[in-house]
């Protein structure tokens, strides 16, 4: 059976690299993932971004999925924020909402919701939080009639909390950041959080997809079975590194496909 892997970035974050704009950016790594988390408002993004991108990724097949996120556009949604619970799912609700909006507006669906920055680690290891998140999907599941599933990180509280309530979990690992032994992201305030070495990025993946480990910051080695790989787009490079790394599974036999099938619309 072929070995089969799926690389998602975030789009619609208005970040330029390079000689690109932001929307080039975008459109240029949706011709490479296969998988797009769209910026739906909370930290960065608004409808004409969101529309732009939902049409592009049905043209493209890519799925297309909601990457809320806090209400904190100044802080990129990198801080953890205070929030009572209900008041988080609101807020996270609306983000849901607005995307799906776009998405159908031009044909096609929302199949999956990854929480962003601050709110995918706090959702990790927080049960209110990850509640706040699941509580999220099941209110659009009573407005569309299914569950949409989560992206998140392996053995978290909030891949927990989604088999509590009968939401689909998926497991992601991410190509260009270090893990600690417990499994979960390096915080960036630390030195070599980020990994910038393309030849070590490379590694991480292919360890991950073909071995189902990775080595952890201080050298340990840990289980790391997933089915998404996330390359971040507002890193240097993030295009080349995206490309390289498509190239790099191809060769080694690996088959891109979304985690998410996506349908005919």
């Amino acid at each position: 059976m072929m070995t089969t892997i799926d690389l998602n970035s975030d789009l619609g974050e208005g970040v330029a690299t390079g000689e690109l704009s932001a929307e080039e950016l975008d459109d240029a790594l949706l011709a490479v993932i296969t998988s797009a988390n769209v910026a739906c408002g909370g930290h960065a993004g608004d409808l004409r971004s969101m529309t732009r991108i939902c049409a592009r990724a049905r043209d493209l097949r890519v799925s297309i999925g909601a990457q809320v996120s806090y209400v904190d556009r100044a802080g990129f949604g990198r801080r953890r924020l205070d929030i009572a619970p209900d008041l988080l799912t609101e807020q996270l609700h609306e983000q849901l909402v607005a995307l799906s909006s776009c998405a159908r507006a031009v044909g096609t669906e929302l199949r999956y919701v990854k929480p962003h920055g601050a709110l995918y680690n706090t959702a990790a290891d927080e049960d209110d939080v990850a509640l706040a998140v699941i509580r999220t999907i099941l209110r659009d599941a009573d407005e569309r009639g299914h569950a949409i599933p989560v992206l998140t990180l392996p053995n978290s509280v909030l891949a927990q909390m989604a088999q509590q309530n009968g939401v689909a979990a998926y497991a992601e690992g991410f190509a260009d950041r270090a893990y600690t032994e417990t499994g979960r992201l390096v915080p960036r305030s630390e030195e070599g959080a980020v990994i910038d070495d393309p030849s070590q990025v490379q590694a991480q993946v292919l360890s991950m997809v073909l071995t189902k480990k990775l080595t952890t910051m201080n050298g340990s080695s840990i289980d790391m079975e997933c089915a998404s790989i996330c390359v971040h787009s507002d890193t240097d490079g993030a295009l080349a590194l995206a490309r390289q790394l498509r190239t790099a599974l191809e060769d080694s036999g690996i088959a891109l496909r979304p985690f998410i099938d996506v349908s005919n619309k």
